[in-house]
């Protein structure tokens, strides 16, 4: 089948009129382009689910910290629809940024505690601007579920939080991480690696994995977990640590004493490229 490409907003929800009429559930993947295996996995898992899928791709300005790094984001849009319908997408929502933000935005979507450590305190405005536009797509597609990477995993609780406070009738539906052979987590970044700092890139899953280990075996104290795993990422100075921290697995705050399911999360910095991971422990 051909992915059908929607640019517009008023096209979108009366492609989508139909479907609602009939009752077909209906899922929303939610992404920036650059489609890869990591995006594929979200895809057939909403095509496993419901009756239609639609994919949003959308590069959010209002979500970038740094100009540069939003202008060094590029995508390949006939690419990119292949790939969707080589999995099976029946929309590929791609508005212009025209669009999506006609006018200058007044109103915003903040989530407080979710999003105000790990990322949020290196990337200010950044989870407002996820939320906001995650809004809109939901308000515009209208899903019955909607899928999010757990490799993002702060990104995801912030969500979360956001359709439970809210009262936004969807689902939303979390799936594992894709990582290549190597351990690396699947990242559109991942190519701007050069050659010398993608070899040493797995180095980041391995911190996480030792700190896992160490909490299985036993270790309360996140101090201690913490201070292990950043001690093997030292031994390489290509690394710059961001963050490393024992996080509650729901709300994504920093815990001192490990007594409840936690994330293992992490970003640093190699070369030009911020890498960020996490893992359940």
């Amino acid at each position: 089948m051909t992915s059908e490409l929607i640019p517009t907003i008023a096209e979108m929800r009366n492609r989508l009129a139909l479907s609602r009429v009939r009752e077909r559930t209906i899922g929303l993947v939610p992404t920036m382009g650059a489609l890869h295996s990591g995006h594929a996995a979200l895809i057939e898992r909403a095509r496993a689910d419901c009756q239609v899928v639609v994919l949003s791709i959308f590069v959010n300005p209002i979500q970038f910290d740094q100009s540069a790094d939003y202008d060094a984001y590029t995508i390949d849009l006939a690419k990119d629809v292949e790939f969707c319908s080589r999995l099976g997408v029946d929309l590929v929502f791609a508005p212009s940024t025209e669009e999506m933000y006609p006018e200058p935005l007044s109103t915003f979507v903040e989530v407080e505690g979710a999003s105000e450590h790990l990322c949020g305190m290196f990337r200010p405005g950044h989870f407002r601007g996820v939320a906001t536009v995650v809004a809109k797509l939901l308000n515009i597609v209208s899903p019955g579920k909607a899928y999010f990477g757990e490799k993002d995993a702060q990104q995801l609780a912030v969500i979360a939080r956001m359709v439970a406070d809210l009262n936004m009738p969807v689902e939303i539906v979390p799936v594992p991480t894709v990582r290549e052979p190597d351990g690396l987590a699947l990242s559109s970044r991942n190519k701007r690696l050069t050659e010398e700092e993608r070899k040493i890139a797995p180095m980041l899953y391995k911190a996480l994995q030792l700190a896992a280990g160490y909490i299985r075996d036993g270790c309360k104290s996140a101090a201690e977990v913490r201070d292990l795993a950043i001690s093997y990422l030292q031994a390489r100075p290509e690394f710059r640590v961001e963050y490393l921290e024992v996080v509650d697995a729901e709300s994504m705050t920093p815990v001192e004493q490990i007594a409840v399911p936690v994330r293992i999360a992490v970003a640093a910095w190699l070369g030009a490229v911020r890498l960020i991971d996490n893992v359940k422990a």
